[in-house]
């Protein structure tokens, strides 16, 4: 293993031998011969550079104050190519180092000309000329025209639904889902708008949540539609199962008023699955187990199965012990003063 003295010293000979070199007539002689390379080089670019070219140039394209109610059916595109010819050192400057000026369209000019607007490649070269050198010759424009269909469309509030699928980790559960806005607007014609009942968020699919989750989730488009806004902040609460057991009475329903049901035992015990956060609010009230006297009309077993309904949505998995338990029907007098 190297010491600090040792390296110390292999430094200073490295450097020793680099400086040696450097002011060798060999390395001069060596210098010398770059440097009337990069001469060359420089000159040989400006000569090139000097020739004519033509390459293509991407300019932003925006369409501002467009009122909430207006729907674009098409897309417009994001940006124009421009197809143009000058020097080289020009083109250069294009390239490298000039950022464009967004090409931005004025919805308001549209307005009360037809639904169907079409801006045509004269229109759209002389919005972007003005960012160029004199020397510059517009050749193409891609799109050579911006073609789209618009309505003044009529408007309604929708609630946000959830698309996709969202699993929890085991012992996990997504005790509640929130949305903000829960509910948006959304602007189309007639004939659309009344289609649309929701505002369907694009595909979520995430597995193996054991924690709170939030995301900023797009809503999915609707041709001929347009929300507002076009997304929604949605976030997945989770709780952690735990088992509890009550004890639930059993109680007869259907009875004629002159009979009574006599169960063994009276109670019977529920135990289901909750989460942490409702564990104490469940109680033996969120549950009945019943019998009912229609089952048993019929019946010569000594023993019935009881139904157990479950009053809660925050419990899941219940089960009730014993299954079957034995009964007796007992026959009561009935006052008819």
């Amino acid at each position: 293993m190297f010491d600090n003295q040792n390296i110390r010293t292999r430094y200073s000979r490295t450097l020793q031998k680099i400086r040696d070199f450097l002011l060798s007539k060999r390395s001069r002689e060596f210098l010398i011969f770059l440097f009337f390379v990069f001469v060359s080089f420089c000159f040989w670019l400006l000569q090139v550079l000097d020739d004519e070219y033509e390459t293509e140039l991407k300019v932003p394209l925006r369409v501002k104050n467009v009122p909430e109610n207006a729907v674009i059916t098409s897309e417009l595109p994001s940006e124009l190519r421009i197809g143009v010819k000058d020097r080289g050192t020009v083109l250069v400057n294009y390239l490298l180092g000039q950022t464009f000026y967004p090409v931005t369209l004025d919805f308001s000019e549209f307005v009360g000309k037809g639904n169907q607007v079409k801006i045509h490649s004269t229109e759209l070269t002389k919005r972007v000329v003005s960012q160029l050198n004199q020397s510059t010759k517009v050749l193409t424009v891609k799109p050579d025209t911006i073609d789209f269909v618009y309505t003044q469309g009529k408007g309604k509030m929708v609630p946000v639904e959830l698309q996709g699928e969202v699993k929890a980790e085991r012992q996990y559960y997504i005790s509640e889902i929130t949305y903000s806005p829960d509910s948006v607007m959304v602007y189309a014609p007639r004939v659309v708008l009344d289609t649309i009942k929701a505002a369907y968020t694009q595909p979520l699919n995430i597995e193996h949540v054991s924690d709170t989750v939030r995301n900023r989730v797009g809503l999915s488009p609707v041709k001929g539609a347009r929300f507002i806004p076009d997304y929604s902040d949605i976030t997945l609460m989770v709780d952690i199962y735990s088992e509890k057991t009550v004890e639930v009475p059993v109680r007869g329903i259907g009875f004629p008023a002159d009979k009574v049901l006599r169960t063994f035992p009276s109670k019977v015990q529920v135990t289901f699955q909750v989460g942490l956060s409702h564990f104490k609010d469940i109680t033996a009230e969120d549950f009945a187990v019943e019998v009912d006297f229609k089952d048993l009309e019929d019946m010569e077993d000594e023993k019935c199965k009881p139904i157990l309904t479950v009053l809660s949505p925050h419990v899941n998995h219940a089960r009730i012990s014993p299954k079957e338990i034995e009964y007796i029907i007992e026959q009561q007098f009935v006052s008819h003063d």
